[in-house]
């Protein structure tokens, strides 16, 4: 039972992001609005850690096969994607390296900012 109840919690939540996806003119996904509200709710306690910790992990575990949709998917959808190849590579890489650099400085920035030791080993 205790099982069911956080996952009751976790698909609330989402259901909440997605109507916020629906509701708000933005472009952002619903599960981006769902991740925001679990993080608000954990943040000020409104949801506490073990109230969501084992159902979480055990999606953690899981989440491999989650990408089994997705590539079956683009099997059904190779043909149109295999003339785009290299255009679609090069967006990986591009965008991978941009994602990269990013967070490397948004990081040196939060260590900054908190006092935290940003020494590079030589």
């Amino acid at each position: 039972m205790k099982y069911i109840g956080q996952l009751a919690i976790i698909l609330t939540i989402t259901f909440l992001g997605e109507a916020l996806n629906n509701i708000l003119p933005l472009p952002v996904p619903g599960s981006i609005y769902g991740f925001l509200i679990m993080l608000l709710c954990l943040q000020f306690k409104i949801i506490k850690l073990n109230m969501v910790k084992e159902v979480g992990n055990f999606l953690l575990d899981i989440m491999s096969v989650m990408f089994v949709p997705a590539a079956v998917g683009l099997i059904v959808i190779w043909a149109d994607v295999s003339q785009n190849i290299v255009e679609i590579f090069l967006i990986c890489v591009v965008t991978t390296v941009i994602v990269m650099v990013v967070t490397g400085k948004v990081t040196d920035l939060v260590l900054r900012k908190s006092g935290g030791s940003n020494e590079r080993s030589s």
